[in-house]
């Protein structure tokens, strides 16, 4: 990374009142714990716990894990030892997120012998969102997508993938790209046609999708890989999750297999990808990895080298969502000019990010483009999710 601009972009932090970070941190994540709180029956010494976490992270400094934590260490080596006793406001807004969902879930009693260990206390929202009516209306959509050519599916697929659960556009019959309202100028960066190519490989491409959020959101990410397998576009995909529940919707290995039988359940068209997948995953054209660094507060520059191989391996990794792309690019103030590829040629291998704008970040705009968007929104664009990316680097 030295022959890019990373040495002079700041890295974010949410010390500045009525900063988008410094929203996160002061009004999600107390609300946040206020709906664990009540997502499960909690007893009176993991209410404790979620309320003394509440104090802790709007009023007081950060705090070190348990000594018998059992990944105490990893979390030295990833800062905690630098960051224990300074203000949450103060340090890397990236590192502060990700330690708040490690403290909630020793304070929910995850990771502890007893009964609420192993369970996930976003679970109840996430199931909540895979058997909403919307889902089944998106699902039942497939049908009607089914009778198109095969290029044309693909990129619905693709911008179902990139859009998520807004609104019907994951499985709408437009190739178009535009937003989920139809807006022009959604798309903010588009190389989708570069993707597409990436994806083109046969039976000797491999696929790497880092997944991003669980639910509604998960399951175009499903169908998109199940139609590139279907139509040999690829030869196999390993799917990047989450090793413990983060970030509230954050998919983890659960929330695929969740995902993929709600594909099943849903018959027709859905239920042929749902059961190409399953047929995928048992003779292993497809796997699922959760790896330790996945839930890490560092960019992908500070990848270890097991995760460097599987990346490298592949074809092309695409990263979804927002946290994923600030991971990338590095969670700084970029001039949103800054190329992409520059920001990330420090992966092992062709990358692409498809992410709906949810934080601050971004880089690989045109200058036109950037102007056009503060001049008619502010700085809104970049944190609203009523814009998206296509970027491939490498």
């Amino acid at each position: 990374m030295a022959d890019t601009p990373c040495e002079t972009a700041p890295v974010i932090v949410a010390d500045e009142p009525g900063s988008f970070p410094h929203g996160v941190l002061a009004h999600r994540h107390p609300a946040i714990l206020r709906q664990v709180r009540e997502a499960y029956p909690y007893g009176p010494e993991r209410r404790r716990a979620l309320d003394a976490l509440l104090a802790d992270c709007t009023a007081g400094v950060i705090e070190p894990l348990p000594a018998d934590a059992h990944d105490r260490d990893r979390w030295a080596a990833w800062g905690l030892a630098e960051y224990t006793g300074r203000s949450w406001f103060d340090v890397p807004w990236l590192w502060a997120e990700s330690y708040f969902y490690r403290r909630l879930l020793d304070a929910v009693g995850h990771f502890a012998p007893g009964a609420w260990q192993g369970i996930d206390p976003f679970r109840p929202a996430k199931l909540t969102e895979l058997d909403a009516p919307e889902t089944a209306g998106e699902l039942a959509a497939l049908d009607r997508l089914a009778g198109r050519p095969a290029d044309e599916q693909l990129r619905a697929l693709l911008h179902g993938s990139l859009w998520g659960n807004r609104a019907d556009l994951s499985f709408r019959l437009s190739t178009a790209g535009a937003g989920a309202d139809g807006a022009a100028g959604a798309l903010v960066a588009d190389d989708g046609d570069a993707l597409l190519t990436l994806l083109s490989g046969g039976d000797a491409a491999t696929l790497c999708l880092v997944a991003d959020n669980a639910g509604r959101e998960l399951v175009p990410d499903l169908l998109l890989v199940s139609h590139l397998l279907a139509h040999g576009r690829i030869g196999r995909a390993v799917l990047h999750v989450k090793p413990y529940p983060y970030y509230v919707s954050d998919a983890t290995t659960a929330d695929v297999f969740d995902a993929l039988r709600r594909l099943i359940t849903a018959g027709g068209a859905a239920g042929e990808y749902g059961r190409t997948l399953w047929s995928a995953l048992t003779d292993g054209r497809v796997t699922v990895r959760a790896h330790p660094f996945s839930a890490a507060p560092l960019p992908y520059a500070d990848m270890p080298d097991g995760l460097r191989a599987d990346f490298a391996a592949a074809t092309v990794t695409v990263l979804k969502g927002d946290l994923n792309y600030r991971r990338l690019v590095g969670d700084r103030r970029w001039p949103p000019t800054t190329p992409f590829a520059d920001v990330t040629a420090y992966f092992p291998g062709p990358v692409a990010a498809l992410r709906t704008l949810k934080s601050d970040v971004i880089t690989g705009l045109d200058a036109r483009t950037e102007a056009a968007l503060t001049a008619s929104e502010g700085q809104r664009w970049r944190t609203g999710g009523t814009h998206a990316l296509i970027q491939v680097g490498n």
